[in-house]
């Protein structure tokens, strides 16, 4: 009887089994749910961002010798002319050195005269044979040193007059001073900025822009350009040089904009708003819980409408603003993405859009 039931018993346990398997198989996967959005390009709002009028040509000026400023002629603000006198020093200890070059030229021309006349007298008694040939080598040496002392004590008369005429600060090119920082009686190094410059016919706005814009700027973006305490006034121009670095403190590049025929309202040193010029690409904006970053790199999670699942996508962050994100590159238009729970999902995984169907 036992033997007979045990049978039975294996019978119903596979049997079990089975149905059991069955009813897995046949049970729909699971579908997770998310919360998504279809991105579709929009204008950028177009930032503004303060700055200033400054001259694209400057030149520190200063004196070549060293000296007690004895005088100044020009401040800040004034207009100069190519070759007119800024500054001067004591000239004093140069004009006395001038005055020793030209003792030394005149000591230097008498030896080299006696020298010739020497070497001349040498030169005929050697031909009456009443000097030796040694003799007129003599002469004829003397006369060589003294032709280069003439040449010498001429030369340095040259740089003690060169030197004393480095005593007047003279401007290299018509322009306005903007800076002055050595006053009458002040001792200067050779070389020590005493002035400052600036050419006001070729002005340019510059701009610090944050290191997220100023990394991706176009080099010859446009930009428009408009006074602060005017702003119907205005003006535009193109980005001409943009800083290879990011200031470590505030994290922002500088952007020089050369201005195409400014007005005379934008004065050197005015303060200016700068807009990137209209017409810019359309940008993608998403919530910043869309991104994924994994090993260096930036995603999204795209949704396949076909199949109902989710894959990542590399994408090109332009701008980060608070808990958004402007997309550079990287989805087109009408692709939805997920917006929340990016880090839970993987590749493949079928998902259920929860605010609203797939389109």
């Amino acid at each position: 009887m036992r033997s007979a039931l045990m049978p039975l018993t294996a019978v119903g346990v596979v049997a079990l089994l089975a149905a059991c398997d069955e009813a897995q198989h046949s049970a729909p996967p699971t579908l997770r749910p998310v919360l998504s959005v279809v991105v579709h390009p929009q204008m950028a709002r177009l930032p503004s961002f303060a700055g200033t009028v400054e001259p694209r040509y400057t030149s520190e000026l200063g004196f070549r010798v060293m000296g007690r400023v004895a005088g100044r002629d020009v401040g800040v603000g004034d207009v100069v002319r190519k070759g007119q006198r800024l500054a001067r020093l004591d000239p004093l200890t140069y004009a006395l050195a001038v005055r020793s070059a030209q003792a030394d030229l005149a000591s230097a021309t008498a030896r080299l005269d006696n020298a010739v006349a020497t070497e001349t007298r040498q030169r005929v008694l050697l031909a009456q044979d009443i000097a030796n040939q040694a003799q007129f080598d003599a002469a004829r040496q003397g006369l060589d040193s003294a032709q280069a002392g003439v040449i010498r004590a001429r030369a340095n008369l040259e740089k003690a007059e060169e030197q004393l005429g480095y005593t007047v600060l003279a401007a290299d090119f018509d322009g306005v001073i903007t800076a002055v920082a050595a006053e009458p009686g002040q001792v200067v190094q050779p070389g020590q900025t005493v002035m400052i410059l600036a050419r006001p016919d070729i002005r340019e706005a510059v701009v610090d822009l944050p290191e997220s814009i100023g990394r991706d700027l176009a080099a010859d973006a446009r930009f428009d350009i408009a006074l602060q305490v005017a702003p119907s006034v205005r003006a535009t121009g193109s980005v001409r040089e943009i800083a290879p670095q990011a200031d470590p403190a505030t994290r922002t590049r500088r952007v020089r904009i050369a201005l195409d025929n400014p007005p005379a309202a934008f004065r050197l040193g005015t303060t200016i708003t700068a807009t990137p010029a209209a017409g810019a690409a359309q940008d993608i904006v998403l919530p910043a819980t869309a991104l994924l970053e994994r090993e260096g790199q930036t995603m999204v999670w795209v949704v396949d409408p076909a199949t109902a699942t989710v894959s990542t996508r590399n994408v090109t962050v332009a701008a980060r603003d608070g808990g958004s994100v402007r997309i550079l590159d990287g989805l087109a238009a009408g692709t939805r993405v997920v917006t929340a729970g990016v880090n839970s999902l993987i590749p493949g995984q079928a998902i259920k859009i929860a605010d609203g169907p797939l389109p």
